[in-house]
């Protein structure tokens, strides 16, 4: 639900006005317009520096605790992280560059560098060469001298002596003399691996000031919104007064008006309306609260807007299950909530932890229901099918009763059900599909109930009469045909109810969808509508086929994975077939359920964003409540 909040106006001295923020910012509660982004050098600076603070805890988090329990660090940290990360990464660099050189010096051996420099001395050239084995020709050391120096498995490396004035001739071309033996290169490699580690066991060291950094970074967050509200104020009377509007939850009226009492400044308050357009602020329970971050996406309800996160929960949550249709899954994604909670509770993927366990826990749910277990459908094993006229067990022994004819018209209905999950048909149509248009077509009319509410309660009967008509028809008609196809309703009153919800929705839709306009228009207004209507509506409920075609596809998927498992188990190598058994398995049904989650998450959204908030007039056009509060 969207909380009520309180309109507050502020006139202070404009000296004040710097003291007034801070209390506002110790307060926490005040919501008040300002620039989200930098506005001069001043508050560039105050960005660049909560960016600093930002990576070097990046920096930490990714590297492990120092073994120095003592260790304490005179400076800044944040500067002593990311010099040393600098450092580091030249190290690192130079670390790469030198086993590069150890690899083209390696074939020359050991040599010192001063040997090369007396040969010159003397007036002899040295000149080294590689070349491919079954190109190297052994005659070539009867034209110059020749030494081969190594071999691998493809090419030889030599070397030729010869007077440095002689004139110079050989069959291939030589290759750059090394500029070191490979003893520098691994002695300088060494060297750097060595500095390297000690400048990795300083960073490790450093971790210990995370807390210390982290409160600079919020620190700065805190001085930038600040100077962010401050910039935002508006001046008056020649710049001598400062003036400002804010907004807080209601339920903190009582507090907030005592703490500015005691300040020597001016306000009002009065309850918000929607002509403010003030922050929104969701007050949801431990468990529609999960999914708020899901309404966020779209964007949070207008002042006067339905919050749709309470209805939005459930149904995604079933859309989403369907969508995987997997009890296996379902489990899965449970002990994956249960491992972020444990390890990662504090990164923002782990505070998600809690709507993953919701979704696994409902996909576990419909799994069972629709049958399938890892892509395997074990439910004619442990459920057999009987004659249709016969229940299952248990409701036989909860009802003493073996036929469908025994019992009340809704219990035959709810054994039909169950017959019908047994059976995989409904009249000829497989039955999660038929579930899935179903659940599409209440969550449309579901959608229907709420506009018609909320547009009443904002715009007033008047401006609604037509949506009412079109909620009339489609819900209350949907309602009793199902009643009279449970028999609930006799024949006679179902034909004189049909006749007077088409009579009463007609002249909503058709007479009166605008009062006080030629009906001639409000007719041809009616017409264009129930073209809208009918094409929008049927294009509506058929897209909630997806989730059969989704939870469909990942279950063939898995089913596919499980035979090209169990086709392996036929090769004749025991303990070998079953090890490529279960790496098929694991693989197959790992990438199964990454690409199933993905879809499973997409398409319900697109359900909620389109169809949904489409038909229930959701439009998504508030501002997110954000006070000025210090940063923790």
């Amino acid at each position: 639900m969207v909380t009520k909040m309180t309109k507050y106006s502020f006139i202070l001295l404009s000296e004040q006005t710097e003291g007034f923020l801070n209390s506002l910012q110790e307060l926490g509660v005040v919501d008040i317009s300002r620039s989200l982004k930098p506005i001069d050098e001043q508050s560039s600076g105050m960005l660049a520096e909560a960016d600093r603070a930002k990576k070097a805890l990046s920096i930490l988090a990714a590297c492990k605790a120092g073994s120095e329990k003592d260790f304490k660090f005179d400076g800044c940290p944040v500067d002593a992280v990311l010099e040393t990360q600098d450092r580091i990464a030249e190290i690192s660099a130079e670390i790469a560059a030198a086993k590069k050189e150890i690899a083209v010096r390696q074939p020359w051996g050991s040599f010192r560098s001063e040997d090369i420099h007396k040969l010159e001395s003397q007036g002899l050239k040295l000149r080294f060469y590689s070349c491919m084995k079954k190109k190297f020709d052994p005659s070539w050391a009867e034209i110059r001298p020749l030494e081969v120096i190594s071999e691998t498995e493809s090419k030889v490396f030599f070397v030729t002596v010869s007077p440095a004035e002689e004139e110079y001739s050989f069959p291939i071309e030589a290759v750059p003399a090394p500029e070191g033996s490979v003893n520098e290169a691994e002695e300088k490699l060494s060297l750097l691996q060595s500095k390297l580690e000690k400048e990795q066991q300083l960073l490790a060291n450093l971790k210990s000031c995370s807390d210390e950094i982290r409160k600079a970074y919020n620190d700065s967050l805190s001085r930038l919104d600040l100077y962010f509200a401050e910039a935002a104020t508006e001046k008056a009377v020649d710049n001598y007064l400062t003036v400002l509007t804010g907004f807080a939850p209601t339920s903190d009226d009582k507090r907030l008006c005592a703490s500015f009492d005691s300040m020597d400044i001016y306000y009002s308050h009065e309850a918000a309306t929607k002509e403010d357009n003030p922050p929104v602020k969701l007050k949801n329970n431990w468990f529609a609260k999960n999914f708020e971050v899901l309404t966020g996406m779209y964007g949070v309800p207008a002042y006067d807007e339905f919050d749709p996160t309470p209805v939005l929960g459930p149904f995604f949550m079933l859309f989403f299950a369907m969508c995987m249709g997997d009890a296996g899954y379902g489990i899965l994604l449970m002990l994956i909530a249960l491992v972020l909670r444990l390890k990662m509770k504090d990164s923002s993927l782990g505070k998600m932890h809690r709507l993953i366990a919701f979704l696994g826990g409902m996909t576990f749910v419909v799994g069972l229901v629709s049958g399938v277990f890892f892509g395997v459908q074990p439910h004619s094993l442990l459920i057999p099918k009987e004659a249709d006229s016969v229940l299952p067990a248990f409701i036989q022994s909860l009802f003493g009763v073996q036929k469908f004819d025994n019992l009340p018209i809704f219990v035959q209905r709810l054994g039909e059900m169950w017959q019908w999950f047994q059976d995989g048909k409904i009249a000829g149509f497989p039955t999660m599909m038929v579930l899935a248009v179903a659940v599409g077509v209440f969550h449309i009319c579901l959608a229907m109930i709420i506009k018609t509410i909320n547009f009443t309660k904002r715009f007033g009967f008047k401006k609604t009469v037509a949506t009412w008509g079109w909620t009339t028809l489609i819900v209350g008609g949907l309602v009793v045909v199902s009643l009279g196809m449970t028999e609930v309703l006799s024949a006679e009153a179902f034909k004189w109810t049909i006749i007077a919800l088409a009579v009463v929705s007609g002249l909503a839709i058709y007479i009166f969808n605008t009062p006080g306009r030629n009906p001639l228009l409000n007719i041809g207004s009616g017409l264009w509508d129930t073209y809208n209507m009918v094409t929008g509506l049927l294009g509506d409920v058929l897209s909630y086929i997806r989730l059969y075609a989704l939870g469909l596809a990942g279950g063939m998927l898995g089913n596919a994975f499980n035979i090209m498992g169990t086709m392996i188990l036929d090769i004749p190598i025991p303990g070998v077939n079953w090890v490529f058994c279960i790496i098929i398995l694991i693989f197959g049904h790992v990438l199964n359920l990454a690409m199933s989650c993905l879809g499973a998450f997409v398409h319900p959204l697109r359900l909620t964003f389109v169809e949904y908030f489409k038909n229930s007039g959701y439009e998504g056009t508030g501002a997110k409540y954000n006070p000025l509060t210090k940063k923790k």
